[in-house]
């Protein structure tokens, strides 16, 4: 069994009529997972202070095993890809004494300038930071290809 430090535990608001852990708290986790991994890629405070900030612009989530309420969760993130303007990372769910996989998520971000409320391109001390720690691990769902019909 492999253990991880604990992000949170599943909280008795977040259990559901079924009595596990309702769908919409999953993205919660992976926000809250979202937020660790930003402070590793620089977009704190300090990013924000520079008018910069990410939004989210397209998520996918796959639910692998149900978590009761107490169970203690444990979350990992990858950056997958990025470009320019755009960042493609992956969060996986854990149950943090167990190690088992209770989900994972993969998300789209997008770089935005604040002053503007528009895309803008990442600074370039961002950029390398992206590309320092670049997975090189594909994704499953999400791509930053353009869609074709």
């Amino acid at each position: 069994m492999t253990e991880r430090p604990i992000l949170t535990e599943v909280k008795p608001a977040w259990v559901d009529h079924y009595g596990h852990m309702n769908l919409a708290y999953y993205l919660v986790v992976f926000d809250m997972a979202c937020d660790v991994q930003w402070l590793d890629l620089g977009f704190g405070p300090e990013y924000r202070a520079r008018g910069m900030g990410t939004f989210a612009a397209e998520s996918w989530q796959a639910y692998i095993r149900e978590v009761r309420e107490g169970a203690p969760l444990a979350c990992e993130s990858v950056v997958l890809d990025f470009d320019d303007k755009r960042l493609l990372c992956r969060h996986l769910m854990f149950h943090a004494k167990e190690g088992w996989q209770v989900a994972e998520n993969e998300v789209l971000y997008l770089s935005i300038d604040l002053t503007k409320r528009r895309v803008a391109p990442w600074p370039q001390d961002i950029l390398a930071r992206l590309a320092a720690q670049r997975s090189g691990e594909a994704a499953k769902r999400l791509s930053l290809k353009p869609k074709t019909r």
